[in-house]
């Protein structure tokens, strides 16, 4: 087959930059730093590291490890080794990690061995033929460092892969169901960072602060931040204070974050006086952000947010809205996630698969290079996700006037209460809007009357306690909005909600405290 036309992969773009620089500074955690050709270096030797072990192309890959540099320099070498790259979730049970490597059938397991050496164990012991190597000595399996100093580096080389080959298989919890492992091409990751380097407005000089895991956030950084030269600056693990030192102490320039976190700044007293003045671009998105939060922020810090908007079955780069479009004078448009890309067909649609009329809300559903092979081992899921050659993305959204789209809520989050549909984004929106709430879910639990009924489950802002008169205020916020019907029916106040993988609330795991039975106060 010829390869006349063959377009650069994502493997090419990472030897093409760390073949561009030497000595620049490339991984910053801690007291390390690795310059450009230390990663160049240390990449050639874990790649011929996993050879050595049988470890190649299409061999399916999963890492488990907090946020240290060999996770960057392990992403590059297995993705240069044209392995299938599957990331576990650092907070992840043994059951979880059991499941995700039975179903993917992950052959090799790169681990933390300072912080996983006994869930690698059990998980060998499960699975005896599993190849478990580790960053550093373990009795686990090999120690990956000590293989790989063995090799002299060599030139950096492409494997032998095309547009259509599978790069990656990530799981996703979803709403409903067993976990769905996302299996993505490497067309996918080449087409995502053509779109970053295109429209997102990454700084001149990129200092990149990763607050978020490693395993899971790099695939989606590693192309542009290297393509421009810059340089990771790593936390190992994310705090308020933690973020604000890295910010003052580095000149960090960008970073990329989700709603949570913000909110988690936001009530710490350095919010209002951290030194933030060399950021410039503040990538957020993930899960939706509270518009008053973000006006705020934006008052405070500047014009430098960026959303993106994406889901695992098509990453981050559906549509964006760029720091311009965070328009103050125009507050309802901070609810929206901006335009869709301009290399990504974009459609609401109906039940039936047909488009909806102008300014009606419809099923968010994209076609194009970005979208997903399918759910792996699932056809049916597959076939129902994937039907009518568009990716149906199970949320629903609506286009203002100005081509801005704004995600109304997920299908099937929707809440039926006595016959009316609730979405439960749109109660969120309110209530978050309260002083006294820095985080809130909205979910529909059991109810022998309305069959089901509206519950708010919220974080609230320091210096704010629960209380019959706030739970007052707030439903009465929200009758007056939105109406009676939409208004929580009752309200639960805790110390903090569960996190998906990338750090956006997991609205699963708040809904079946509810539909399990679990006992819980209600304010």
């Amino acid at each position: 087959m010829s390869t006349l036309h063959d377009e650069p992969l994502l493997p090419d773009l990472i030897i093409s930059a760390l073949n561009r620089f030497e000595d620049e500074p490339c991984i910053h955690l801690g007291d390390q730093i690795l310059s450009y050709g230390d990663v160049r270096r240390q990449t050639s030797q874990l790649i011929q590291a996993l050879q050595k072990r049988g470890v190649g192309r299409g061999t399916h890959l999963a890492v488990l490890s907090k946020n240290r540099p060999e996770v960057l320099t392990n992403l590059a070498a297995a993705m240069i080794n044209g392995s299938v790259i599957t990331p576990l979730h650092p907070m992840g049970s043994l059951e979880d990690h059991a499941y995700v490597i039975g179903a993917a059938k992950i052959e090799c397991l790169v681990i933390d061995v300072d912080h996983f050496s006994r869930l690698a164990a059990d998980l060998k012991a499960r699975f005896p033929d599993l190849i478990v190597l580790s960053f550093g000595p373990s009795d686990v399996g090999d120690d990956y460092l000590a293989l790989a100093s063995t090799f002299e580096p060599q030139p950096l080389v492409a494997p032998r892969v095309g547009p259509g080959d599978p790069c990656t298989l990530a799981y996703t919890g979803g709403t409903t169901g067993l976990p769905k492992g996302v299996l993505l091409p490497q067309r996918v990751w080449s087409n995502l960072t053509f779109i970053q380097m295109a429209e997102w407005e990454f700084p001149r000089e990129v200092r990149m602060l990763v607050a978020t895991p490693l395993s899971h956030a790099a695939m989606t950084l590693l192309g542009p931040v290297l393509l421009h030269g810059g340089s990771f600056h790593v936390m190992e693990s994310f705090s308020p204070d933690g973020f604000f030192d890295l910010v003052e102490q580095r000149r960090i320039t960008t970073t990329m974050i989700v709603p949570v976190m913000l909110y988690a700044l936001q009530s710490q007293p350095r919010y209002r006086t951290a030194d933030m003045s060399s950021m410039e671009t503040i990538f957020y998105g993930a899960s939706p952000m509270s518009p008053p939060k973000l006006a705020d922020a934006i008052k405070l810090w500047g014009p430098i947010f960026f959303q993106f908007y994406g889901q695992s079955e098509a990453p981050m780069v559906i549509a964006h809205m760029k720091k311009a479009d965070h328009d103050l004078s125009k507050p309802k448009r901070l609810a929206s996630c901006g335009r869709p890309a301009p290399w990504v067909h974009v459609a609401l649609l109906g039940p039936d698969n047909q488009p909806v009329a102008p300014g009606e809300s419809g099923e968010i559903c994209a076609r194009g290079p970005l979208v997903m092979i399918g759910y792996h081992d699932m056809d049916v899921e597959t076939t129902e996700a994937l039907s009518a050659d568009w990716l149906h993305t199970g949320d629903v959204g609506r286009f203002d006037e100005d081509g801005f789209l704004y995600i109304v809520d997920r299908t099937k989050d929707m809440v039926i209460t006595g016959g009316f549909n609730v979405f439960p984004r749109e109660v969120e929106d309110v209530i978050s809007s309260h002083a006294a709430v820095n985080t809130v879910i909205v979910v529909g639990v059991p109810d022998e009357k309305w069959g089901e009924a509206v519950k708010a489950v919220v974080v609230l802002s320091r210096g704010f306690a629960p209380s019959n008169e706030l739970t007052a205020e707030i439903q009465a916020l929200v009758k007056q909005i939105k109406g009676s019907q939409q208004s929580p029916k009752t309200i639960d106040y805790v110390d903090g909600v569960p996190l998906t993988a990338v750090g956006k609330p997991d609205k699963k795991a708040v809904r079946a405290r509810y539909w399990s039975g679990t006992d819980r106060s209600v304010g």
